[in-house]
């Protein structure tokens, strides 16, 4: 299983490679991809190259690359770890309300922002907030009697997404001013457009950091998926922990929000592919997910630029063309929706 967790790291690390030189090389402006990685390698030695080539590919693709790849993980490996609290494989970022909780809190430090400030609220921390909130509406609607149903879980999620949009759209009603507008439209549909490089560090650090401490909580996580007697047994308290990661999870997923919008469905698909390749066991489970994840939204965002060129596809609706069908896919399989305790 290590050799096969590991030819699978380093497959995906080659097609992280290929997908973000690909990314850099392709769009409005196509760059030969030689050129690509000697403007990559001449940066990263210390002497970058000039011209329009080298401002393109280092000032403009590259921060967008780089976020994508953060985002992508991030939201994969969050994805992972709510399927494994809820113990159902439909649970994913966007489907719990988790992504549209947080873009509803950004979203209204955005428009009513001056007011927020006086409360020392930023755009992450807003974020954070409301993907908190939403997480935890959903999981109280969902559970009821000790048990929690896949049917259950979908419709509370639904509910809260309905709510939280609901939201958003009276906060886009009163938006004056059209940088709010499109902002606000920005936070809805999801996007990587406005990669910064000074903007870069937060979600690294949230994803870094997160990621890290969710890998040394693989073990208490498979044993959540043993079943509630038997992780009780085995010494771990359930509603703490899930209450600790609870809380984790939505700081991860609200930073990555904050940079790019709602962006559905990777923490949904991903982590099923993933399981496919190194089985249910989240020390190596984990890793895989986030490389497969940052692959993914790479590919996902290369289309949205690429396809309806010269205008931009918001990446979060090519996520959802893609993750729709998969989602209905996964609901006629699982047949009839079984009780969870949890």
């Amino acid at each position: 299983m290590r050799l096969r967790t590991g030819a699978v790291l380093a497959v995906l690390t080659a097609a992280l490679a290929v997908s973000a030189i690909a990314g850099l090389a392709l769009g409005p402006v196509r760059i030969a991809p030689g050129r690509v990685v000697d403007i990559v390698i001449g940066g990263l030695s210390g002497d970058r190259p000039t011209g329009a080539f080298a401002s393109i590919v280092w000032d403009v693709r590259m921060p967008r690359i780089l976020l994508g790849a953060v985002v992508g993980a991030g939201l994969a490996v969050a994805g992972t770890v709510l399927q494994a609290l809820v113990r159902n494989q439909l649970a994913d970022p966007f489907l719990l309300g988790a992504s549209s909780g947080a873009s509803a809190g950004a979203v209204l430090v955005i428009v009513f922002g001056s007011a927020a400030a006086g409360f020392g609220m930023g755009v992450p921390l807003a974020a954070f907030v409301g993907s908190l909130a939403a997480l935890v509406a959903v999981y109280a609607m969902a559970r009821r009697g000790g048990t929690m149903t896949t049917g259950r879980l979908i419709l509370a999620g639904v509910a809260v997404q309905y709510i939280l949009s609901a939201l958003t759209s009276l906060v886009l009603v009163l938006a004056a001013h059209p940088d709010q507008l499109r902002s606000v439209l920005f936070w809805t549909l999801g996007g990587l457009g406005g990669a910064r490089w000074d903007e870069l560090a937060l979600p690294t650090v949230a994803l870094l950091v997160g990621g890290a401490l969710l890998l040394t909580l693989a073990r208490p996580l498979d044993l959540l998926l043993a079943g509630e007697e038997g992780a009780h047994t085995l010494g771990l308290d359930t509603g703490r922990f899930r209450a600790a990661v609870f809380v984790l999870t939505s700081l991860v997923i609200g930073v990555l929000v904050a940079c790019s919008g709602a962006i559905g469905f990777v923490g949904l698909m991903v982590p099923h592919a993933a399981r496919m390749a190194v089985g249910a066991g989240h020390r190596a489970l984990l890793p895989v997910a986030a490389l497969g994840g940052a692959v993914f939204l790479l590919l996902a965002d290369l289309i949205a630029r690429t396809a309806a060129a010269p205008e931009e596809i918001p990446v979060g609706v090519v996520t959802a063309l893609v993750g729709g069908p998969f989602f209905l896919w996964m609901l006629r399989r699982a047949g009839r929706t079984e009780g969870v305790t949890g």
